[in-house]
């Protein structure tokens, strides 16, 4: 006998759960930025991008074991493994050198710009191409990218180039990441997406590495990694239990944990600029994902979405 279809109650519980793991993953990884911001500023920034991806490696092999269940790590597309670690890796780099030079809601603000070279990529490199009402969705997006990044050329922030490229290494890692759970495993591409990056940045990093001054830098710097964890595990759990055009339009709360941890932590005052900037980005995403939703909700797959 099959099991018994679940009702609509226990429907909207599992819902409900899903976006509150989601939520909280959208906090996880804002505090992961924080304490990032906060270790930069007495280590050098490759240690802590480093330390982030062993402390993700640690951790994902102590939960999940891979020596049990060695057939759900191999992988059928080395190339596009590396290629994908490495777009994690330089999204990662560039969003912390930029966290320790502009405010957190300002890089968040910009990283939500990642879905939109996402759609605008999507055609040509996986053959999901936009039509002309999300072309305008996506043009929009950008519009409001440029209220943030362009408030005059004499006001222009060179680091916001670091969080421009975080975006486009971000969209390439959701890109590799869709072609990739074709074929791979869940399991496999959460831990090689920390294992590559801490190898190959290894000989870079390991020269520069310097003692933590006090205990709190050291802490933020476990943080880091095991923040970015958490985050990734509430992110894939919440996927199990909501699809995704109910989860997506909460990635947004985490520009408000941005704001919030800016302000108390480093007192960060968001500029004006930065919350139109933000409301335009976020309208155009939430188009976005309507038109998803009206089009082709059934295409619609879990996705890794690459942390800070």
């Amino acid at each position: 006998m099959s099991p018994p279809l679940p009702t609509a109650d226990a429907e909207a519980t599992l819902r409900l759960r899903g976006i509150a793991l989601y939520c909280l993953a959208m906090l996880l990884f804002s505090c992961t930025d924080a304490c990032a911001k906060f270790a930069g500023q007495f280590v050098p920034v490759m240690e802590v991008v480093w330390l982030r991806f062993l402390v993700q490696v640690v951790l994902a092999a102590l939960v999940f074991q891979p020596w049990r269940a060695i057939a759900l790590y191999k992988t059928r597309r080395p190339v596009m493994q590396f290629l994908r670690g490495m777009f994690l890796a330089g999204s990662t780099i560039f969003n912390f050198l930029a966290i320790h030079e502009l405010p957190l809601d300002m890089t968040m603000s910009i990283g939500f710009s990642a879905p939109f070279i996402t759609a605008a990529l999507a055609g040509p490199l996986l053959g999901e191409w936009a039509g002309p009402r999300r072309w305008a969705a996506i043009l929009v997006g950008f519009a409001g990218v440029l209220v943030i990044t362009m408030p005059g050329f004499g006001a222009l922030k060179p680091a916001i180039f670091l969080s421009l490229a975080a975006a486009c290494s971000n969209a390439f890692y959701i890109l590799s990441t869709r072609l990739m759970t074709r074929t791979e495993s869940s399991a496999g591409l959460l831990l090689y997406s920390a294992l590559i990056p801490m190898l190959v940045l290894s000989p870079v990093s390991l020269p520069v590495m310097a003692v933590p001054p006090t205990i709190l830098v050291a802490l933020c710097l476990f943080l880091t990694g095991a923040l970015a964890f958490a985050g990734h595990w509430c992110l894939v759990r919440a996927h199990h239990m909501t699809a995704v055009p109910v989860l997506a339009p909460f990635m947004y709360t985490g520009l408000i944990w941005m704001i919030l941890l800016g302000y108390v932590f480093f007192g960060d005052v968001p500029e004006p600029r930065t919350l139109v900037g933000a409301a335009i980005i976020i309208a155009s995403g939430l188009y976005l994902l309507y038109r998803e939703r009206v089009k082709a909700p059934e295409r619609q797959q879990p996705i890794d979405v690459l942390d800070g």
